[in-house]
């Protein structure tokens, strides 16, 4: 039986195109686009495309800060890095071939990678979304396989015990089967646009992907008055064979930030599309990281809500805030 989750945490819905961008501001947009060039079941293809745009207080034409791509290769099983390559180049990629997405790939990119995290670069966003990225994209399959030759060709599949992995499938959720096994009745949403019609530049250039496919999303919205603002979005989407996309996650994250110690004055997630219904419970807990300095939060995060105690999503769109003071850096320098 599924646990109860408050009126007030379900999920409320897509929450639709970006908001219009703030004059005085600067955003982040992010996506990573994951495709099987040779077909399901082969290397996974990440393509990254990443940029900083500012939008000056006089309201004058908005100037790109800082723009990067990447490319991934990654092996469809264990979702170890093959090949990568960005744009402009970094030489200190290469090392990065070998690592295994999740926690091994991230120590890694941790040490080797140091100076684009400790500078806040829109690669350093990317790279940190390679593991969540190469997790999340097998979800495309159950879009676009019909069901009976998906099941057939997952019984032969290890079963993964999920339970305790995260607030969705704490102990007697919804979302699991009597094995541990996660249920595959993902509730999905379908989503328009990331961009607005009547603000085309308010997300960097998006390839348009009929194929199978996913995609997640970031946007992170900065502006300093006398606290620094925060509006942020995540979203992981799914093309769908009838033309379209299907969300099976997106969080809104709204925070403030004290603009001379960087701390985090407040914090509040919105849960908008979730795939259980016990997904939403983890943002009744976010108030807890409060205090912390933003620059920490890509450790302190995970410290704060291991298992259970967090949702490995909400997780990462609080992690993203890392580097929000390199954006306040850049808006101040204008």
């Amino acid at each position: 039986m599924a646990i109860d989750v408050p009126v007030e945490l379900k999920v409320r819905g897509p929450a639709g195109p970006a908001p219009l961008r703030r004059p005085g501001s600067v955003r982040r947009t992010s996506t990573i686009d994951m495709r099987w060039p040779a077909g399901p079941g082969t290397q996974l293809r990440l393509t990254g495309r990443a940029r900083d745009l500012l939008t000056p207080a006089d309201e004058s034409a908005p100037v790109v800060l800082a723009e990067d791509t990447m490319t991934v290769g990654v092996h469809p099983m264990t979702r170890t890095i093959e090949d990568i390559s960005a744009h402009p180049p970094r030489s200190a990629l290469s090392a990065l071939v070998g690592a295994r997405g999740g926690g091994n790939s991230r120590a890694l990119l941790a040490e080797v990678m140091a100076g684009e995290a400790e500078a806040g670069t829109p690669l350093y966003l990317m790279l940190d979304d390679i593991a969540g990225a190469s997790l999340i994209a097998g979800f495309a399959y159950s879009r676009w396989i019909p069901r009976p030759q998906l099941e057939l060709a997952m019984a032969s599949a290890p079963k993964r015990n999920m339970e305790g992995i995260c607030t969705g499938f704490q102990p007697g959720s919804g979302a699991l089967m009597p094995d541990g096994s996660s249920k595959w009745n993902h509730q999905v949403r379908p989503v328009g646009p990331l961009a607005r019609e009547d603000d085309p530049l308010g997300w960097h250039d998006l390839e348009e992907i009929t194929e199978i496919s996913m995609r997640r999303a970031r946007r992170i919205d900065v502006a300093v008055g006398d606290v620094i603002e925060i509006d942020s979005m995540f979203q992981d989407s799914s093309t769908v064979p009838e033309g379209g996309r299907v969300a099976v996650h997106e969080y809104l994250v709204r925070a403030t930030a004290d603009p001379v110690t960087g701390e985090l004055l407040s914090l509040a997630a919105d849960p908008r599309v979730l795939p259980y219904d016990e997904c939403p419970l983890a943002s009744a807990a976010v108030g807890a990281i409060v205090g912390t300095p933003l620059r920490e939060l890509r450790a302190a995060v995970l410290k704060k809500f291991p298992g259970t105690a967090g949702c490995t999503h909400l997780n990462d769109a609080m992690r993203a805030l890392a580097e929000v003071p390199a954006l306040v850096a850049s808006l101040r320098a204008r």
